[in-house]
């Protein structure tokens, strides 16, 4: 596959801590953190985070060079730090979609370049499609397009090379409600009691992080099993796969024509067992113009070192591209 060259940068660039962050105000009484960091005159770059619900985190800063880019990282709506935690009262594809927006508005970016992975490559698209003209750039990893397939693989195909992560899963949910887990844990994950919500978000959100990696990362696991993550991440993401994203059934390939002349680096591990290459490929397919760059030793996580490192040297690519704005 195409790869970026050789020279770039591959490590991950040193811890920084933002010069600017607070709250934006939504609608319905919802408010999101974001933040600022690196150059305040440099390349605007817009980082999205996966989930949907999963919150962004301080090393997500460092895939960027601080000197060039101005880095903009934010929760969206009810994860992380934005609050309320894990609502889901106002959550649609289409208002993250507003909220990124208004974001860009209130910070007097006119273009940005965008990153994200997993679901934040949904929004990343989704955004992209909406507002073409806002985008200098987009840096796609682990592609997930939420067609029902890939949400039947999420919930019944990943057995088939994690069982016991599937039965840990699958365990707390009496045998008569297996046929439709999606729904037996959104009827829990939405339950006001913690005491019957909390269970199932920690069982959602661990089983996600087990299968995330090529090898077993305890480390990862743990990360998503913290109750701040498993809440936001599990409660959200049934819900928007209940709701088949808010997007029509392939809208974003249907819509690919409108990213088409926008420069684009696709990373994608080969052996991804959430996210299956296939989405990987039918994006590249649908999207050839985009740079498709398949990672011969990774999974899904972005901070397996090949993707980790793709993305990092894709970022330096772009550098070449944009300028600030």
């Amino acid at each position: 596959m195409p790869d970026v060259s050789p020279g770039l940068r591959a490590e991950l660039y040193p811890e920084i801590e933002p010069y600017h962050a607070a709250m934006l105000a939504l609608d319905g009484g919802q408010r999101m953190y974001f933040e600022e960091s690196g150059n305040p005159h440099g390349a605007p770059v817009l980082f999205l985070h996966g989930g949907p619900g999963a919150g962004a985190a301080p090393a997500h800063r460092r895939f960027f060079d601080p000197a060039h880019y101005r880095i903009v990282i934010f929760d969206q709506r009810g994860a992380g730090r934005s609050t309320p935690l894990g609502d889901i009262s106002a959550n649609t594809t289409p208002l993250l979609i507003a909220d990124i927006e208004q974001l860009r508005a209130h910070l007097g970016i006119t273009r940005w370049l965008v990153f994200g992975g997993s679901w934040g490559s949904t929004l990343a698209l989704a955004y992209a499609e909406a507002h073409p003209q806002r985008c200098t750039g987009l840096i796609l990893r682990g592609i997930f397009l939420c067609r029902r397939s890939e949400i039947d693989w999420f919930l019944y195909g990943l057995r088939n090379l994690f069982p016991e992560a599937w039965r840990t899963f699958t365990d707390p949910i009496p045998q008569a409600e297996r046929g439709d887990l999606l729904a037996a844990y959104h009827r829990r994950l939405t339950d006001p009691d913690p005491a019957v919500h909390m269970p199932a978000a920690r069982a959602w959100s661990t089983y996600e992080g087990s299968c995330s990696t090529l090898l077993p990362s305890p480390e990862t696991v743990a990360y998503f099993a913290g109750d701040v993550v498993a809440l936001g991440l599990a409660r959200i993401e049934a819900h928007y796969f209940k709701h088949d994203i808010f997007l029509p059934e392939n809208a974003l390939l249907d819509n690919v024509d409108r990213i088409r002349d926008i420069p684009g680096i696709i990373v994608q591990g080969r052996y991804d067992a959430v996210c299956p290459i296939v989405s990987a490929d039918d994006l590249h397919r649908a999207w050839p113009e985009a740079e498709y760059i398949v990672v011969p030793d990774a999974g899904h996580s972005a901070w397996e070192p090949g993707i980790c490192a793709q993305l990092v040297r894709a970022a330096e690519k772009f550098k070449n591209i944009i300028k600030g704005e």
